[in-house]
């Protein structure tokens, strides 16, 4: 229960049947004992030259604290890579509840952040992410691996590896099972074979814990991978997989209409609506093995 806090609460049982017409349908309290994930602040600063500046503070699932940052710093394009990093230290700052951290990035000597992107107000929230995202223009413009991923392979994508993705993800959600309050991102190769999984009470955050641990091991761009998302497939989402260089998206919830706009300006393929046996593909359907009787929703 690292990441998951137990609570008492009083749990109301009443008449199913009668419980959507009649306040008295309440047949029973009782006192339980319940999990919630944890959400903890994170102030996420960046030290280079001679000078530390705060960034963002973010509202995130504790763990993976260093992946989180710089993930966060990457696909917001404030360093280009692992190479621009000299060290990265959590440090522990007093708060009311002693749970304020920091995460603090320091660079190798000359590396200059692009600070232009951190010119916005970047407090972040796990619901929303970052306030204030840039155009497609400005993401085309800082992708470190241009506008358009690598191609994904030669051959086309299976359906039916699409398919069993969601119940794949299900059985390595630890602290959703316990809890049912986080999302989560993984990674898959074009193979079917499972990389990397993520959980946390922001979106945003499950996905730059994947890409900072691949960025910092070497991985990147992840031109051969499939992002699973367990909720939406946001513009924001959809900005993180292109500048890391991920060719196709999945999402178990709808995509916005940006995400879709943005998908297609960088070739990305991206599939919305992943439950139940389904899914529909909103962009790049070259990528996938489509049967010939349903080109558009499989």
């Amino acid at each position: 229960m690292g990441n998951a806090l137990q609570v008492s609460i009083v749990k109301i049982t009443g008449d199913s049947a009668k419980a959507a017409k009649s306040a008295k349908s309440a047949k029973s309290a009782q006192t339980v004992p319940d999990l919630l994930a944890i959400e903890e602040p994170l102030e996420i600063s960046l030290a280079f030259g001679n000078k530390v500046q705060n960034l963002a503070v973010t509202m995130r699932t504790p763990g993976h604290d260093a992946d989180l940052a710089l993930g966060f710093l990457f696909t917001e394009g404030i360093i280009a890579g692992a190479g621009d990093v000299k060290a990265v230290a959590q440090v522990f700052l007093p708060c009311s509840e002693n749970k304020q951290n920091t995460i603090l990035v320091t660079l190798n000597e000359g590396v200059v952040p692009n600070l232009r992107q951190a010119e916005r107000n970047f407090y972040t929230t796990s619901s929303c992410g970052v306030c204030g995202k840039a155009s497609i223009e400005a993401i085309r413009t800082v992708s470190a691996f241009g506008s358009r991923p690598p191609e994904a392979g030669a051959s086309e994508v299976d359906p039916a590896f699409i398919l069993g993705l969601p119940e794949r993800l299900a059985r390595e959600q630890k602290v959703f099972a316990e809890t049912g309050g986080l999302h989560a991102a993984a990674l898959f190769d074009i193979n079917g074979a499972l990389q990397l999984v993520r959980e946390d009470v922001g979106r945003h955050n499950a996905v730059d814990k994947l890409i900072g641990s691949a960025m910092m091991e070497g991985r990147l761009p992840l031109a051969q991978s499939v992002l699973l998302l367990s909720g939406r497939a946001s513009f924001e989402l959809v900005q993180k997989a292109a500048m890391a260089g991920i060719p196709v998206i999945a999402a178990v919830g709808a995509p916005s209409s940006l995400a879709v706009s943005l998908a297609e300006e960088f070739g990305i393929t991206l599939i919305g609506f992943l439950r139940n046996n389904r899914f529909n593909i909103y962009s790049g359907v070259h990528r996938i093995d489509v049967p010939v009787a349903e080109n558009a929703t499989i």
